[in-house]
Parts: structure tokens; C-alpha cells; sequence
């Protein structure tokens, strides 16, 4: 089955129950293979047959359940929104469309003459922005950019805020004389004769409107009413539209009971008018008003407290550079210098950046030198040093001097929107753990308003049978109001919103830090696997070294210049050795020779024809695979150089030519990132595909006990040498940078790639170390430890508040209080509202807790 993958922005869950309704529902569609819901972002990822079902097909279905589903067309790095003027018909239209679709690397243009906005798909390497911009200027028309960045009000909520803060402000002005008139009912009556303000109020409130119809239910009903209709409506519609698809969510308890109290007291004044103008019941009109005003309380909190989830994201979007100096450069001289919006840059524009300014994109400085602040996107506390040559990563500030740069990523491609992007995945998806949350909700409101009815009719028999005396009914109540109140504190006091958001608040929260320190986490699942890691393999080039060796012994045995030999034929390679090899010719201002045929054997080594000629530089296993003799002094050399720690390439054709040394240093904080992870009870192991005198010798240095070393591995070997470890019940997170990492990466439990390491390697892990800090990994795993720790104290609390404030909703303290106090208390509705409301807001406000987390001082 053809298949297709869509996400869409959902409005209006406010629970577990509501991301279960919409996955039940959704999922027993035709066409639809898979489902994944985030409460906490908002968003859904459909994977569905497009030959069965349409994108509108999929929004309406979840409107159908009551949800509001909008989707936001997913569009190529290259690509922007312009704003047109000057169109008057559709032959306007059409000519930019034509002229604009024929300029080089322009793939696709979309022209709207209604919205007078262009979109237009091209090849940023090709053609630039401003390129474009001229292209439509060109024909005659007038092209502006239209700013689609991502909101950082949405990421903040703000949207939400202020509408939960609009019908807090609303129902609480409404709610408000319920609470003077519970005030006023406390005021002696003494006081009350004695002050006719009070008095004139104290005889209104208990005079009858019309018969059976008293002032205060008057009132009471003119102040409810707009709230059951302004800030009810949507949790009525969303509870009907729920039920009727066999689902409930937290909107159908908040429905069942406002709607109870008011119906009841609508029932108990019509009973009064119409039948029975003697009968003076008890109405509830200021129960519904309390509940709603709670709830609305709560959600405006909760709200707030999820904004601040995403500060991470928000900080990191606030970095983006709103300008740039370009420059216009002939012959080596500045022509002239102009400042434009950062939207306008393109790749190779040469730009100006002043100290303290922030650099607009990524590139590579040509003209002078600086310190460079990238705390806010690696994490790191000190300045960088930069000069020519060096790259420089968009939003990060330049500290002290002058530079000129060469703009290399615009847009989409720069480190800054690539970490947004990855921390924002992270943040939609879903833990394991989650499931659990998942399954509970399924059941959860449907067991609770059965419970509720259980409770009440419990209570009434009780009541009316008298198992239960009669003196327990509170003063003014009767046996009916006394079990309806029960029932109704039970529906009320559930809370399954708790258990929605105790997983993807504290995800949230976890992958946001993460990449404030310069660890970027691709989702939730690995954040949860990581806290059970007790095993770590890393690889020894650019993990535990630094990943930039050089040139140190050349022994050649005949008279050939075998480092330009092996420089040419290594120049290819995108090996850290091989580079090295090619750039100790280069520095020397020396040509290399041309080679063709050339072929990398991964682990092994290399091989390439120079003037009809072949030769290979490598390891034995490649000498000898290729039926080439090592001798006796050959191999004594081979020995003494890898007891010194150093890596020994042999160069050969049809015989051994020499030996060429290659030495890597330790990172200085290697050894200690070992310490730390042997004290947090995890087995350090060491891959490479080096021999094992250099890798025993490297072990011994950083702390690796030799028996977890593990030496002369191909790809494959590594990726074989970790099942055999997760085979003898170890979770394993491997740690490495390079193309040959990329098998064992993915093979682990946590992939850890070092952020300077190659595409593939990066793309393979499932966490990135943007820093190529080894001391970041001891970082990560305790973060993971930190967050899966909250996410259970955020579970603890949630399955603890309803098995706590459920028995106490529904009486089981009653007989308790009643023999010590002498008096029945029951727990009113609207404080049981209160309760349920603030349940979520302290599960948010726990993984909150998560920001004051510090990494270990190593």
C-alpha cells in the first residue's frame, strides 16, 4: 500500500482522553496506517493511503471529533514567499510565472492574484533571493519578502494565554457576586437590621420574584447563564461531538457537571413556580459558576506554565539577526557596503560583521579576525578564536574585532534553523512510556462517570433506607441533594489531564535544555532509552582524539618519495589519517601527482594507479589481502612505531615501499569523561579500526580497561561487536563521528554522534553533540536520567492526586469527620473543581522544576 506522511496543527485537546478520541477514531478510518498525537505541541503525524483519503478528508475527521485541524504544507529548504504589486488580471500572473520559472535553479513558482503573493521553489546554490526579487522587477511588477518565520507567539502560547485570560477575566466578573452573596449570608442578622444597605439586600435576596421564584435564584441564573453559554460552549461541543463518535474526553466531565448543577436548579424553580409554590429547594447556579471559573483558572495557568516549556526554542529563535552589511567587492577593494534584511542574503555574498553584532548567517571569515560568542547555540561558556578560513555559525555574536565573511548557508540550511527544526521533531514525539498514560485514558472518563452514578445511587439508598442516619444530612439538605452533591464532587475532582501531560511537559522541557547545552536529542524515545544506558563504546579517532593526526615518522626503503605517494592517492579519502597525509604535501606548497581508479576499502585503507602504476597505503590486512610479503624488519618497525602509541600506514605496489607514522592526540578532558562514566556505574569500551598496541596504548592513557578494548574492526565489525554486548543484556549508546561509525550508530541503543563529525554519522545518531565535547556524553545521559526521573514523580503525582481525591470526593471520610466533629462536611463541587484544575497546573509546574538543572562539574 502506497503511503504518505502529513502533520497537522491541532486546537482544543486539553487531555489524554482527547489525544486517545482522535487516534480511536482516526485509526478505524479506512486508508490510515499509523497515527502519532502530541498533546503538549499540538500536532498529529498521519501516515495514510492518498489514493483512499485527501488531506481535507483527514482535517474534517478530526473536526468531526471536535477538534479544530489545520495543515501547514510542508515546502523545500529552497523556497520563499514574496509579496506582489502591480497585478491586475490573470495575464499578470501568468507573465511572472513564465519569466520568473525560466531563470537557472528555479523549480517551481506559484502566483496568487487574490493574496498578491508568490512562492516560489528554487536551488539556493543557484540563485539568490534578491536574484529573484529583480527577476519579478524585471517584468514589470513590484516583489517584496513576505516574513513567514516561525511565530514565537505560538511557540509561547500566547494566542492561548490571552483567550483563556479573556474568559478567566469574564467568568470570574460574574462569578464574583456569588461570592458576596456567600459572604453576606455569614453577616448576623443583627448587623444586618442595623444597617439598611444591608438590610434592603438581606430582604431582596429572600423575597419572591414570583411566587416560588425568589430575587436570589434570579439573580443567580441572570449571572450564570452568560457563562454556561461564552465559556461553555466549547467544552460542550467538543463533549457532544466526542460522545457521539463512542469517545469522552475531559470536556464531557466538565459538561456533565456544570450541566448538572444548572439543570437541577433550573428543575428545582420550575418545580417550585409550577407545582409546588410552598417548596423551597436549594439551587446550584453558584456551583457552575465556581467550577467554571476554576477550570477556566486552571487552563489559563496551565497554559502559561506550557509556554514556558518552550523557552529553549524561544531563545534560540529570538538569536536570528534581523540585518546584514553586504559588501560589493572588485579587485580586492570594497565598492560599497549596504544593509538589508537577512531574508535577502544569499550564498557567497560577502558581508560585514561589527564587534558586538550578531553574524546574520553561516560562512567563513576572509578578512580579519575575532572571538565569537556561541554559547547560544553549542552550549560553550568561553569565546571561540576565529580568523580566515574559519567557520562561523548565523546568530552567534562577534565579540571583539571586525571581519569580513563569505555567507555559505542562507535560510533553512543554517545551523540555527537545523537545531530548531531537530529540537522541534524531539518535542513532538512521543516517549514509550506514554503508552501507559494512553491505555488509562482510553477508560478513564467513562469509568469515572460510572463511578459517579455508582457513588450517588450508593449514597441515596443508603440514605433513604437509613443504613445512614438522618441527623448526618447537613441543615437545608434532604437525602437527594446530599447524594447528588457526592456524586457530583466525584465527577468533578477527576483529573485524567495530569496524566496527558506528565510525559510531554517533561520532554519538552528535557530536549529544550539539551540543546542549550549543545546536545541536540531527536526525540523522546531515545531521551527515555539513555537513562538506562550502562554500557558506552567510543570511538577512538575524533571521540576519544582529537580526530586530527599528523604526519610524525616517514621510513621509506627504497628510493621513492613515498609521502607524496601516499598523499596523492589519500587525497581522495575523506579519512582523518588521509587527510592528514595529503595536507603535510600540500603545506609544504608541493603538487600532488594525478591519480586515477582510485578506491577506498573501508577499515583497511586505499588504492590508486599513479602513472600506470598501482599502489596501496593501509593497514597489514590490506598488504596482505592484496598478496603483497611484509618481511621481518617490516614488521619489528610496524611493532615499535604502534608501541609508541602511533598509527603505522603501510605504502606499497607491488612490494613494501616504507612506512609513514601517524600520531592523535588525546582530548584533554577524555580521561576524565571516562572517570565519570565508570562512577556512574556504566562500562566504557573502546572500537576502532586502528590495531591493538595503538588502541591498548590510547585505553591505558584515557582509563579503558584492555579487556574493553576492541581493535582492527571494519564497519561491520563494530555493528556485530554491540549486539553482542545488548545480547549480554547491556543498553548501549555508541559514540563516534565518522562514516565508519554509521552501522554501530544505528545498531545501539542510543546513537551519539560528535556534531563536527561527517553527514552520515549525524544523520545515523540519535543524539548529536554540537560542541564534539566527549564530556557532553556524560551530560546527556544524566539529563536523560534527570527528566525520566521527573516524567515518574510527574506519573506518581498523577495516579496518586485521583486515588487520593476520588475516595475523598466520594464520602470515605464522612463517618471519620462526623464521630470527631459531630458534623456532616461534605466537599463541595466547586472546591473539587478547584482541585482538578490545579492538578495539571502542578504537573507542568514539576517538570518545570527540570530548568534548574546544571551539568555535572567534570
Amino acid at each position: 500500500m502506497k503511503t504518505e506522511k502529513i502533520t497537522l496543527e491541532i486546537g482544543g485537546m486539553t487531555c489524554a482522553s482527547c489525544v486517545n478520541t482522535i487516534t480511536r477514531y482516526i485509526t478505524g478510518q479506512d486508508g490510515i496506517k499509523k497515527i502519532n498525537v502530541n498533546l503538549l505541541a499540538e500536532k498529529a503525524e498521519i501516515e495514510y493511503n492518498p489514493e483512499l483519503l485527501k488531506v481535507e478528508d483527514l482535517t474534517e475527521l478530526v473536526e468531526d471529533v471536535g477538534f479544530t485541524a489545520e495543515y501547514k504544507e510542508e515546502i523545500p529548504n529552497g523556497y520563499i514567499d514574496l509579496n506582489i504589486s502591480g497585478m491586475t488580471c490573470g495575464s499578470c500572473t501568468q507573465t511572472i510565472t513564465k519569466y520568473v520559472s525560466s531563470l537557472d535553479g528555479v523549480a517551481d513558482v506559484a502566483v496568487n492574484l487574490s493574496t498578491e503573493k508568490a512562492r516560489i521553489v528554487y536551488n539556493p546554490k543557484e540563485i539568490g533571493v534578491r536574484d529573484l526579487i529583480e527577476g519579478v522587477e524585471d517584468v514589470g511588477f513590484g516583489a517584496s519578502v513576505s516574513k513567514n518565520k516561525v511565530d514565537i507567539d505560538q511557540l509561547g502560547r500566547k494566542d492561548e494565554i490571552r483567550e483563556w485570560k479573556k474568559k478567566l477575566i469574564f467568568s470570574s466578573i460574574l462569578t464574583l457576586p456569588f461570592v458576596l452573596m456567600m459572604i453576606f449570608m455569614y453577616i448576623p442578622k443583627e448587623i444586618t437590621h442595623q444597617i439598611p444597605e444591608l438590610y434592603t439586600i438581606h430582604y431582596y435576596m429572600t423575597y419572591d420574584f414570583i411566587p416560588g421564584f425568589s430575587y436570589d435564584e434570579l439573580f443567580s441564573f441572570i449571572f450564570v447563564t452568560p457563562i454556561m453559554i461564552y465559556v461553555g460552549k466549547d467544552f460542550y461541543i467538543k463533549a457532544y461531538k466526542s460522545v457521539k463518535h463512542g469517545a469522552a474526553t475531559m470536556d464531557v466531565l466538565v459538561s456533565l457537571s456544570t450541566l448538572s448543577s444548572y439543570t437541577y436548579s433550573i428543575y428545582q424553580i420550575l418545580y417550585s413556580v409550577l407545582v409546588a409554590s410552598r417548596f423551597y429547594g436549594q439551587h446550584f447556579f453558584g456551583t457552575s459558576a465556581f467550577l467554571f471559573t476554576f477550570i477556566v483558572l486552571g487552563k489559563y495557568m496551565e497554559a502559561k506554565a506550557k509556554g514556558k516549556t518552550s523557552e529553549s526554542m524561544q531563545k534560540l529563535l529570538e538569536l536570528q539577526s534581523k540585518s546584514a552589511i553586504l559588501l560589493e567587492i572588485k579587485d580586492g577593494e570594497v565598492i560599497s557596503e549596504k544593509e538589508i534584511p537577512v531574508e535577502l542574503l544569499q550564498v557567497d555574498d560577502i558581508l560585514k560583521v561589527y564587534p558586538g553584532e550578531k553574524i546574520p548567517s553561516d560562512g567563513e571569515i576572509i578578512f580579519g579576525n575575532s572571538s565569537i560568542d556561541e554559547s547560544m547555540i553549542t552550549g560553550e561558556s568561553m569565546p571561540v578564536t576565529k580568523s580566515v578560513g574559519d567557520n562561523v555559525i548565523g546568530s552567534s555574536t562577534n565579540m571583539h574585532g571586525m571581519f569580513h565573511m563569505k555567507v555559505t548557508k542562507v535560510g533553512a540550511d543554517t545551523t540555527l534553523n537545523k537545531i530548531v527544526k531537530l529540537v522541534e521533531e524531539a518535542q513532538t514525539s512521543k516517549a514509550p512510556i506514554e503508552k501507559v498514560a494512553d491505555q488509562i485514558s482510553a477508560t478513564f472518563v467513562p469509568t469515572i462517570v460510572l463511578l459517579s452514578i455508582t457513588i450517588f445511587a450508593l449514597w441515596y439508598i443508603m440514605l433513604i433506607t437509613r443504613y445512614i442516619p438522618k441527623f448526618w444530612i447537613p441543615i437545608g439538605g434532604s437525602e437527594f441533594l446530599m447524594a447528588f452533591l457526592i456524586g457530583l464532587s466525584v465527577l468533578v475532582i477527576a483529573c485524567p489531564c495530569a496524566l496527558g501531560l506528565a510525559t510531554p511537559t517533561a520532554v519538552m522541557v528535557g530536549t529544550g535544555l539539551g540543546a542549550e547545552n549543545g546536545i541536540l536529542i531527536k526525540g523522546a524515545e531515545p531521551l527515555q532509552t539513555a537513562h538506562n544506558v550502562n554500557a558506552v563504546v567510543l570511538d577512538k579517532t575524533g571521540t576519544i582524539t582529537h580526530g586530527k593526526p599528523e604526519v610524525v615518522d616517514i621510513l621509506s626503503f627504497y628510493d621513492e618519495d613515498i609521502l607524496l605517494i601516499a598523499a596523492s592517492v589519500e587525497n581522495a579519502s575523506e579519512h582523518p589519517i588521509g587527510r592528514a597525509i595529503s595536507k603535510n604535501i600540500l603545506d609544504q606548497n608541493r603538487s600532488l601527482l594525478d591519480v586515477v581508479n582510485f578506491e577506498m576499502i573501508v577499515g583497511s585503507g586505499v588504492s590508486g594507479i599513479i602513472k600506470g602504476k598501482k599502489y596501496f597505503v593501509g593497514s597489514r590486512r590490506l598488504i596482505t589481502e592484496n598478496d603483497i610479503d611484509i618481511n621481518v624488519t617490516t614488521e619489528e618497525n610496524l611493532q615499535n612505531f604502534e608501541n609508541e602509541g602511533k598509527t603505522a600506514l603501510i605504502v606499497a605496489s607491488d612490494k613494501v615501499l616504507g612506512i609513514i607514522t601517524i600520531a592523535d592526540t588525546i582530548k584533554e578532558d577524555s580521561a576524565k569523561a571516562v572517570k565519570a562514566l565508570i562512577n556512574m556505574n556504566i562500562d566504557v569500551y573502546m572500537f576502532t579500526g586502528d590495531n591493538l598496541r595503538v588502541a591498548n596504548s590510547i585505553a591505558r592513557q584515557v582509563g579503558i580497561a584492555e579487556r574493553n578494548v576492541y581493535a582492527e574492526l571494519l564497519p561491520q565489525d563494530k555493528s556485530v561487536k554491540i549486539k553482542e554486548l545488548q545480547e549480554d543484556g547491556k543498553i548501549v549508546a555508541m559514540v563516534g563521528d565518522g562514516i565508519n561509525d554509521s552501522l554501530a550508530l544505528t545498531q545501539a541503543d542510543v546513537g551519539i554522534a560528535i556534531g563536527a563529525g561527517s553527514d552520515i554519522a549525524i544523520e545515523a545518531a540519535d543524539m548529536i553533540l554540537v560542541r564534539n565535547d566527549i564530556r557532553d556524553i556524560i551530560t546527556a545521559i544524566d539529563l536523560s536520567r534527570k527528566t525520566f526521573n521527573r516524567i515518574r514523580l510527574n506519573y506518581m503525582w498523577a495516579f496518586g492526586y485521583n486515588l487520593i481525591a476520588i475516595p475523598l470526593a466520594a464520602g470515605i471520610l464522612i463517618p471519620v469527620l462526623r464521630s470527631i466533629l459531630h458534623y456532616t462536611y461534605l466537599l463541595p463541587p466547586e472546591i473539587a473543581g478547584l482541585a482538578m484544575a490545579f492538578s495539571s497546573v502542578s504537573v507542568v509546574t514539576s517538570s518545570l522544576m527540570l530548568k534548574r538543572y546544571k551539568p555535572l562539574k567534570i
